[in-house]
């Protein structure tokens, strides 16, 4: 499996506060969890050995949440409480971390560029910080990716979801060569589409595997109006030259929980704590006597 993986959480989060002022939106909390921690349980299901943060200022709550803290961990067992103890237990995963800063903000693919030293010349998986697949972050999509790059020796494998066509101006949209497979050769992807002119209704889902030959292709990106460099336009780079370039569908039942404003992260927040096995039912009970 693919060892490395890049997990940018440098964004500000403006369409977020006032509730990240103060803190990072990828710590915002997702029934009992931070969104990050979900996003690095699953890159660790994935067989990932490394995982570098690309941050920002103010990101330190991150770093600090991955870290090992056993004066908390003493003063539970003192306590006895041991069923808290087990809450820490994400603080065992066999994962190495380690940090970046983007120091201007110039958008995902120069956030993904930053991993360049860290990465070498070895394929690495790229999962956005902010976005959660499956419910509970169960998915399995990334080591779906690194099998399907394993097998095809493509040089960008990527998650896609298929949404309604009035959501495609959201997203990065591809061109499939077939719809109607699970995994599909991808000849171009447009960002943020209007409906029209959108190629089809199936979006990049915020799960990559990269060969390193996209470095090359950032540096070649020009910023665009909001001085940003666009991942979107490397990986279209990559379909024009030549080089293979996948699509994975996520699987039917499964969606990307993306947390980019208090509208998904309500519906994210509500439908993650009704999930809840202890306590989603007594809360189901309590909204159907609110509603």
């Amino acid at each position: 499996m693919i060892k490395n993986a890049v997990v940018p959480v440098a964004g500000h989060g403006t369409r977020l506060l006032p509730a990240t002022k103060s803190q990072p939106k990828e710590m915002l909390p997702v029934g009992k969890k931070p969104i990050v921690q979900y996003v690095v349980e699953e890159l660790a299901r994935a067989g990932c050995e490394q995982i570098l943060f690309v941050t920002g200022r103010g990101k330190y709550s991150i770093e600090n949440h991955f870290d090992h803290n056993p004066e908390l961990a003493e003063s539970l067992r003192r306590a006895t409480k041991d069923n808290l103890l087990d809450e820490l237990s994400f603080e065992n995963i066999k994962i190495n971390y380690l940090y970046t800063r983007q120091t201007v903000q110039r958008g995902l693919g120069d956030a993904i560029l930053c991993g360049e030293p860290f990465v070498g010349r070895e394929p690495f998986v790229v999962a956005l910080g902010d976005s959660i697949i499956g419910l509970r972050g169960d998915s399995s999509i990334c080591n779906r990716l690194s099998e399907v790059y394993k097998d095809t020796q493509a040089a960008a494998v990527i998650a896609i979801e298929q949404v309604e066509p009035d959501q495609v101006s959201s997203y990065g949209v591809v061109k499939p060569e077939t719809e109607d497979e699970e995994v599909f050769e991808i000849s171009d992807v447009i960002e943020k589409p209007t409906p029209s002119e959108a190629p089809s209704n199936f979006v990049v889902s915020g799960r990559y595997v990269f060969s390193p030959v996209i470095f090359d292709l950032l540096r070649l990106v020009e910023a665009d109006a909001n001085q940003e460099i666009q991942i979107t336009d490397a990986i279209r780079m990559l379909c024009k030259s030549g080089e293979r370039v996948m699509g994975v569908k996520l699987p039917v039942g499964e969606k990307r929980y993306d947390i980019g404003n208090f509208d998904s992260y309500f519906s994210t927040f509500l439908e993650f704590a009704l999930a809840d096995p202890l306590h989603g039912p007594e809360l189901r009970r309590k909204l159907v006597k609110l509603l």
